[in-house]
């Protein structure tokens, strides 16, 4: 499936991958969301990106954000109670100070 417009971008930086959120149309104007990993590897004097993408369609929007919201509240509450997860709330713009880059894509 080739890519279609994209409408909207989300990004979320987390240390050597990124997670992009991307709403796409379709050629009959319906749409659909691509959830994109990207991992940074080490390349000779550079880097190289290895990409993992879902696709996401409306009619699973609910049962996908059902199962995902389930499956982190279980690690939270039943697996590591007493983990702060507190410490990860900072923002991608107050992490871009920190790093300094900006991660290329397409």
């Amino acid at each position: 499936m080739e890519d279609r417009e994209k409408i909207y971008s989300k990004r979320v930086r987390a240390g050597k991958r990124t997670y992009f959120f991307d709403v796409r149309s379709t050629r009959s104007n319906d749409y659909y969301l691509t959830i994109t990993e990207s991992r940074r590897h080490p390349q000779g004097d550079g880097f190289t990106y290895e990409k993992h993408k879902i696709f996401l369609y409306k009619e699973d929007f609910n049962k996908f954000i059902e199962a995902l919201q389930e499956s982190v509240n279980h690690v939270k509450t039943e697996l590591i109670p007493e983990f702060d997860f507190t410490q990860y709330d900072a923002k991608a713009e107050e992490l871009d100070e920190i790093i300094g880059t900006e991660l290329k894509w397409e």
